[in-house]
């Protein structure tokens, strides 16, 4: 029985190191590069919409007949510039009267202190009677209030003619004009859109897993459709205050000068909010990652034996592969040959001068800052 059990245990043993001969006849050439750190923007990729800085409805503010509009839709204006004139014979004409209504109040009332100056001066003498002298007093009061009312009246009228010439509230362009010549608008009508869109704000909704990052004055960049392959810049300057339950994320809006007006207000943009610069990013090299049936994954090189790793991946540039999650600094990842590997595959590792060697010194020395996100960064 012990004889038949040491027989076993040489036949295995002997079987096992058949296994390891084959495996050392079998190893796999590949060349590796070193997992490092470079110096990349912590960005996070966003989708919003740019709305203008300031936009609104100019409404009617006096009632009549629209005389005639002096602009149409994509018209640019100048603040206090004149839209359109609204009955303003009319309310010429209703000045006109109130002035004269208060020049006769102002003269009324001149009257009346001329004539209470003389009774009071009667009365002191002892002349004229209390009667008089109470009467005098009141036309003086009556007098008074004539003249505040007409005053007031002329107040109005004039403020009227004013709102019969519709002005442009701040520089912009028109966006929509809704009435004509010879239509009849009462107070509040709305006559036209303008939209300023020399600013515009780029409002976005960022994950609530920033809300410690996000802070104003932080760079944001973005593209949108009808100028392809071309950034845009702004800053962040409004944070919300809250998150939305449904999305569990907060609006963010940036400002993005819009000098040239070649943004259109209203446009989808998206492109990547900076929440650090020059932040240490775990990176390898682009073709050293592999992805297969849903699953993305590297081969680490240990001991002549190639180990699969699952890895999340973040963004690409320059050749370059972030990994968010499934390799350490220093650990050697298979970057020619992982095609044919399984995990626990021996492999020879080749000298770094068999391979392009651009790729380990991108890898080792950094690269620029720039934004050219695909996932979001964490």
């Amino acid at each position: 029985m012990a004889a038949s059990f040491t027989l076993l245990m040489a036949g295995c043993k002997r079987e096992a190191a058949t296994q390891t001969r084959s495996k050392g006849a079998e190893a796999i050439a590949v060349t590796v590069a070193t997992v490092t750190n470079v110096a990349w923007d912590r960005t996070v990729s966003i989708i919003g919409t740019l709305f203008p800085k300031d936009e609104a409805t100019i409404a009617a503010q006096v009632e009549g007949a629209v005389e005639r509009t002096l602009v149409d839709f994509g018209d640019r204006v100048r603040s206090n510039q004149d839209l359109a004139f609204i009955d303003t014979a009319s309310y010429e004409a209703q000045l006109e009267q109130a002035v004269g209504n208060l020049a006769r109040a102002e003269a009324g009332f001149a009257n009346a202190r001329q004539n209470f100056d003389r009774v009071q001066k009667l009365r002191n003498d002892g002349i004229a009677s209390a009667s008089d002298f109470d009467q005098a007093q009141a036309q003086l009061n009556q007098g008074e209030a004539e003249v505040k009312a007409a005053r007031g009246a002329e107040s109005v009228a004039r403020l009227n003619l004013q709102h019969s010439r519709v002005q442009a509230p701040f520089d912009g362009a028109i966006s929509q004009r809704v009435v004509g010549r010879g239509d009849y608008v009462k107070i509040g009508s709305p006559l036209f859109n303008i939209v300023n869109d020399a600013v515009l704000k780029f409002i976005f909704p960022v994950p609530e897993r920033y809300g410690s990052f996000v802070q104003k004055g932080l760079p944001v960049s973005l593209g949108v459709d009808n100028y392809p392959g071309e950034t845009f810049t702004g800053s962040v300057y409004l944070i919300s205050p809250a998150v939305t339950t449904v999305s569990r994320a907060f609006n963010v809006g940036a400002l993005v000068t819009n000098a040239s007006f070649r943004l259109k207000a209203n446009t989808y943009a998206r492109g990547s909010l900076v929440l650090e610069r020059g932040s240490p990013t775990l990176v390898v090299p682009l073709e050293s990652v592999v992805s297969f049936a849903g699953v993305t994954k590297v081969f680490v090189a240990e001991n002549s034996v190639a180990h699969s790793r699952a890895v999340q991946t973040g963004r690409i540039r320059d050749g370059l592969q972030e990994i968010l999650d499934g390799v350490k600094p220093g650990e050697s990842v298979v970057v020619t040959g992982q095609n044919r590997l399984t995990d626990g595959a021996a492999v020879t590792v080749q000298a770094a001068g068999t391979r392009e060697p651009a790729r380990p010194a991108v890898v080792s020395a950094g690269v620029k800052p720039a934004v050219a996100a695909r996932h979001e960064s964490h």
